[in-house]
């Protein structure tokens, strides 16, 4: 599945899960699955969690957050050097 693919698995809607980034289709954040997994679940622990998803799904939300960091550079941490 190409990268635009993936995004288009992500929707924004501001009557659904207050403008949220959602999985298409679910009220599951993008957010959400990214803090899963940044906080040490694995995917296949993701999907058990929430059985309505895929795999794509969770891929999605990777290229998602991968997308938006392309846009809105983080500013740089206090004291690197």
């Amino acid at each position: 599945m190409n990268h635009q693919a993936l995004l288009d698995r992500i929707s924004i809607d501001p009557a659904v899960c207050h403008g949220k980034p959602c999985i298409r289709g679910h009220r599951v954040w993008v957010s959400l699955i990214l803090d899963l997994l940044a906080g040490g679940m694995s995917s296949t622990e993701v999907l058990a969690q929430y059985p309505g998803l895929v795999e794509e799904d969770i891929r999605a939300c990777i290229a998602y957050g991968s997308e938006r960091l392309r846009e809105h550079a983080l500013p740089p941490e206090r004291g690197a050097g």
